[in-house]
């Protein structure tokens, strides 16, 4: 039993599709990539599935199906799929983008957190949990009501679930990517000033070349999740750490 297994959300671009390439290109493991968007990608050790992951009755229905009960040396859940939302104020939000952003970034990475453990607590492979978090679960950023809460409500949960494992073979991570150049950022930077008093700030890190590129990030990524007894703690941030 050789072969290990890479769940990811949110795969078909950003972050996620650079966390998809970055394990298939590693001979031992198997991919599968959840998105409401398929890609045209042909690989034998790739298999997609189609699911927005704001409507959480059909990610109840399918949850059993995501994962799979073959034997494995070693799985893997990644939840990168998040959305930033509507950059507003407090007192000007959607109550109905407010309900997509908690169902994307909190409760189907709940939803899959839950289905994970329960599917392969008997398993007898080393099994890792990694939420993308942000920088924002810990910051407060006028306009990003949504977006922090939820980040950081997911942080708390992360955390939850790695306390409770105790001497259990899971092991959880709450990982904040950095600032990376994805599509996620291109939507900050199309934000109003008058919602958002911070964008300046990112118009230069784009200017200024300090966007990351996400197949580094999934690199490090990978880094981390290969070798999690390097890193004890739940809360992890790869721009703490360098891989050679």
């Amino acid at each position: 039993m050789n072969k290990s297994l890479v769940v990811i959300t949110g795969h078909s671009k950003g972050l996620g599709k650079a966390l998809m390439h970055h394990y298939l290109s590693l001979d031992h493991y198997e991919v599968i990539g959840i998105s409401r968007s398929t890609l045209d990608v042909e690989s034998p050790k790739l298999r997609q599935v189609s699911l927005d992951l704001s409507d959480l009755d059909i990610l109840k229905n399918e949850l059993e199906e995501v994962f799979p009960k073959e034997d494995y040396q070693e799985i893997i859940l990644i939840n990168n799929a998040g959305w930033i939302g509507e950059i507003k104020p407090i007192g000007n939000m959607h109550p109905r983008e407010m309900r997509i952003q908690v169902n994307v970034n909190l409760l189907a990475p709940m939803y899959l957190t839950n289905a994970f453990i329960k599917a392969y607590k008997n398993h007898p492979s080393r099994k890792l949990v990694c939420n993308i978090s942000s920088g924002a679960a810990t910051r407060p950023v006028a306009g990003w009501g949504g977006y922090c809460s939820t980040k950081a409500a997911l942080a708390m949960f992360t955390m939850v679930a790695n306390k409770e494992s105790g001497s259990s073979d899971f092991r959880f991570f709450s990982l904040a990517p950095g600032i990376v150049d994805t599509e996620m950022q291109a939507e900050i930077r199309e934000a109003a000033e008058t919602d958002f008093p911070e964008l300046k700030k990112f118009l230069e890190f784009k200017e200024q070349g300090e966007l990351v590129n996400p197949e580094d990030v999934a690199k490090k990524i990978e880094y981390l999740l290969s070798n999690p007894d390097q890193f004890p703690e739940v809360s992890q941030d790869v721009r703490h750490y360098e891989i050679s």
